[in-house]
């Protein structure tokens, strides 16, 4: 019986041994996400942006709720409809932020990041501090809201510039047309809001500091999504992209509007 008792401890002691030196040939197993899986989008999903919003400190910088909220969203759509090709990316301009503060935002969606929040002036029509006044009528020098696709680059009178297409019927599908483009401009700068107290005014073009706009252009070209947001309700009623998301979304962005968590 002790014999028998004896044969089975060392039994058990050299499986104990072996398993280590038996697993340790076998090959390592690493998991890797399948080649097309947005780990982005299920992350700022439409059920929990706020997630993304408050990791980035997104309140704390200007940005309101809804701007984001309806960004995600919008993208989110237009990707699904084939329209927008890079979703990793996405940059928001709030205009019911005044000229004098930073409100245009790139998030790197994939990586949980904010890459550039800086400075963008609106069209001279539009308002001087602030951005009250929007067209898409060729020659009225005001901003355009909505969502676009960004486009190539290419080298004009600005300088190195990127094309934006506009995506909403009727709120800024002329952009191409009137030539609204992403450029820098002397007059979006900090030592411009020094003297003026607002930033100068562009010919609807969402204009950037020289000094950082080639790196956003560069970053943000061929095929991201840009938002350009109001809090005024005549978008909101207008936009055919907003009007593709769930009612029980829509019904929150009006509500969002003005928080800033």
């Amino acid at each position: 019986m002790m014999v028998k008792q004896f044969k089975k401890s060392v039994q058990f002691i050299l499986c104990m041994v072996a398993l280590p030196v038996l697993f340790s040939f076998a090959p390592t197993l690493v998991y890797s996400p399948p080649k097309n899986y947005t780990n982005h989008l299920k992350n700022t999903s439409l059920s929990s942006p706020i997630f993304l919003y408050r990791q980035l400190a997104l309140g704390s910088k200007g940005l309101s709720f809804a701007a984001f909220q309806m960004a995600i969203a919008g993208m989110q759509e237009l990707f699904q409809a084939g329209k927008i090709e890079n979703d990793a990316l996405l940059t928001i301009i709030d205009f019911s932020l005044p000229s004098s503060q930073k409100r245009l935002f790139v998030i790197n969606l994939l990586k949980g990041k904010l890459l550039y929040h800086t400075y963008v002036a609106h069209g001279k029509n539009s308002g001087k501090l602030m951005a009250t006044h929007f067209s898409n009528r060729p020659n009225s020098y005001e901003s355009s809201l909505g969502f676009y696709v960004t486009e190539n680059t290419y080298r004009g009178k600005h300088g190195f510039a990127l094309r934006l297409n506009g995506l909403e019927s009727g709120i800024n599908d002329n952009a191409f047309n009137r030539g609204i483009v992403i450029h820098s401009a002397p007059y979006a700068s900090e030592k411009f809001i020094q003297a003026q107290g607002y930033l100068g005014r562009s010919e609807g073009c969402p204009a950037l500091p020289p000094k950082i706009a080639p790196a956003i252009i560069q970053t943000i070209k061929n095929g991201s999504c840009v938002f350009a947001y109001s809090s005024g309700k005549h978008y909101l009623a207008a936009s055919s992209v907003l009007q593709q998301i769930p009612d029980s979304l829509n019904n929150n962005f009006s509500t969002a509007a003005n928080i800033r968590l």
